[in-house]
C-alpha cells in the first residue's frame, strides 16, 4: 500500500498463499490508493514485479494492473510469464476500441475480419 508501516510484498505473497489454499483461482495484484497522502509509483507497469512475485512464490495466477498502456507492453508481460492476465482500465477508458487497435498493432488479427459489419464503420479511415 506504499505506506512505511503498511503491507509489503512479503505480505502479498503470504496472503496469496492463504487465498490459494482457500480455493481462489487468481489474484488481481494492485497496490496503493488506499491512504491519504501516499502516492503510488508512476512508472509504467509498476505493479508487474509484484504480480510476478506473487505468481511465482504463492503459486497462484495473477492479473497485473498499473500504468500498462501499450499493446506490446501488455503482450510482453504475458509472454514473459510475469502475470497471467493484464488489465488496461485507463487505456480502455481513454480508447474504448483499444482491443481492436492492439490486435492490429500486434498483427494478431485484422479487426475488420472479426467485427460484425454493423460495428466496423468506425474502422474506416483509421
Amino acid at each position: 500500500d506504499w505506506r512505511e508501516d503498511g503491507l509489503t510484498p512479503d505480505d502479498a505473497v503470504t496472503i496469496g498463499k492463504a487465498l490459494k489454499a482457500a480455493g481462489l483461482d487468481f489474484l488481481c495484484v494492485s497496490s496503493g490508493g488506499v491512504a491519504t497522502g501516499i502516492h503510488n509509483p508512476t512508472g509504467d507497469g509498476y505493479n508487474v514485479p509484484l504480480a510476478e512475485r506473487v505468481k511465482r512464490e504463492a503459486g497462484i495466477s495473477t492479473r497485473a494492473v498499473g500504468l500498462i498502456f501499450a499493446p506490446k507492453q501488455a503482450e510482453d508481460i504475458i509472454a514473459k510469464g510475469q502475470a497471467n492476465l493484464v488489465m488496461l482500465a485507463h487505456k480502455e477508458l481513454d480508447d474504448p476500441h483499444f482491443p481492436y487497435h492492439a490486435a492490429r498493432a500486434l498483427g494478431v488479427a485484422d479487426p475488420q475480419n472479426v467485427l460484425p459489419p454493423q460495428y466496423a464503420y468506425w474502422l474506416k479511415g483509421r
